[in-house]
């Protein structure tokens, strides 16, 4: 399977050098970065997004940011995304794994934590089209986590998402 398009013939250096850094890193081809290269902004501005991240944050520890990150993948049936956020995956148990891909329940997984389920359902929720945030799940969500948290919860959703909708406009198939 192919992308939609291909890749410019020339890409800037400073791309070429972010693309290969981010190769270098996930240790697999982006795709995605070659084809925002017919737009160097995009690319860039992608690319930003991608830098800052969020890890190691005092109160959403990286299992959770991790959970975070898998649970969008599923939630908006991204395969590249779901590849890019495997790694994750391999710290899970196969219950937990079966959770986020919503084949059981939530609540029938003892190993995750109730701030977790939670960020869980935050996350379904961010993920899916209209979004509803009803008034009591507000309240359970603000009474177990921070102002700072909830924007890390949301914004670590949100790039997931951003990515699902670019890489799925673009045709971009999994990197493995």
């Amino acid at each position: 399977m192919n992308a939609f398009i291909q890749p410019p013939a020339q890409i800037p250096f400073y791309l070429r050098w972010g693309i290969g850094f981010a190769e270098r890193i996930a240790r697999k081809e982006m795709l995605i970065g070659k084809l925002l290269a017919w737009y160097p902004r995009a690319a860039i501005s992608s690319g930003v997004l991608e830098a800052l991240i969020a890890h190691h944050e005092p109160g959403v520890d990286e299992r959770m940011l991790n959970l975070i990150r898998l649970q969008a993948s599923y939630a908006v049936a991204c395969p590249f995304c779901i590849d890019m956020n495997s790694h994750a995956g391999s710290k899970l148990a196969a219950e937990e794994i079966a959770a986020l891909r919503g084949q059981v329940s939530l609540e029938s997984v003892s190993t995750f934590s109730p701030r977790e389920r939670l960020a869980i359902e935050y996350t379904r929720r961010i993920s899916q089209t209209p979004l509803k945030f009803p008034q009591p799940f507000i309240d359970q969500l603000t009474a177990n986590f921070s102002e700072r948290e909830i924007v890390i919860l949301a914004t670590t959703a949100a790039q997931v998402n951003y990515w699902a909708r670019l890489i799925d406009a673009l045709g971009v198939p999994p990197t493995s």
